[in-house]
């Protein structure tokens, strides 16, 4: 089994302009657009395919693939199939009937449309994100949400859990040669016992991982506090945004907002 920390990073380094704008930008851009298409009404699609156009576009000026996009994306429409239940509880035009023992569902158009929104919505969000992850180092990220008066303790638990997670995948990796090197068998032989017997070795496997993860906690907290660690994470430069960034960032919460409230109102 090879553990891979490719899997973690999904930032794509360029040279695009989108790469060189300022991560606070691109993160309230990000939540504008997630914002925006979570209060766009079902069923709209012109809106939609201009949302989708529009974030289309800017993947395509980073460089970073839209192909590369579009199938890390894949990864979440499981996750909102969570909504096929709209199919069977909004009003309208009956498409089919489903009997389950004694209750019969009907899923109806309104219920269609509402989960193709829905599906649609959650599968252009996740771009969204993906594009900001990709375009944007997550230390930059990090000390964007600071800056943006995000608690100092969430910021400080993002930053921890992203840079110690490969320490633990590391470290789970050498666990796991060492039970390989130890496991030698003849050619045409299977190592090991049963399924019992392999779920309670990996169970001590995990124990392990997780007690030598504790005691290097607690060594790396002892060694920041002595280093003057209180909780913030610092930065030596904090810069203002620019005039052009600043114009950036209205005009494009603008746009958004402007495409959401057409889809209201008309």
């Amino acid at each position: 089994m090879t553990l891979s920390t490719d899997a973690l990073d999904r930032f794509v380094d360029r040279s695009s302009p989108i790469h060189a704008l300022d991560a606070r930008v691109k993160f309230l851009l990000t939540i504008g657009f997630v914002l925006a298409l979570a209060f766009m009404p079902f069923g709209e699609w012109a809106a939609m395919a201009i949302m989708a156009a529009l974030l289309w576009g800017i993947v395509a000026w980073s460089q970073v693939g839209l192909l590369t996009i579009i199938k890390r994306a894949f990864v979440a429409l499981p996750f909102a199939l969570v909504a096929v239940s709209l199919l069977f509880s909004r009003p309208g035009e009956p498409l089919f009937s489903l009997a389950l023992g004694p209750l019969t569902l009907t899923a109806t158009t309104a219920g269609l449309v509402a989960f193709i929104s829905v599906v649609l919505k959650s599968w252009l969000s996740v771009q969204a994100a993906l594009t900001l992850v990709a375009t944007t180092h997550f230390i930059d990220l990090i000390q964007a949400l600071r800056a943006l008066r995000l608690p100092a303790v969430l910021v400080a638990l993002l930053a921890f859990a992203y840079r110690y997670l490969f320490v633990l995948i590391e470290e789970a990796q050498r666990m796991l040669r060492a039970r390989a090197v130890r496991s030698a068998v003849l050619p045409g032989q299977r190592s090991g016992g049963g399924i019992g017997w392999r779920a309670a070795v990996v169970g001590q496997m995990v124990g392990t991982l997780f007690l030598r993860s504790y005691e290097r906690s607690e060594r790396i907290y002892v060694a920041m506090l002595s280093r003057g660690y209180t909780g913030e994470f610092r930065t030596i430069v904090r810069r203002s945004l620019t005039a052009g960034e600043e114009g950036i960032l209205a005009i494009g919460l603008a746009l958004l907002a402007s495409i959401t409230f057409l889809a209201v109102m008309f």
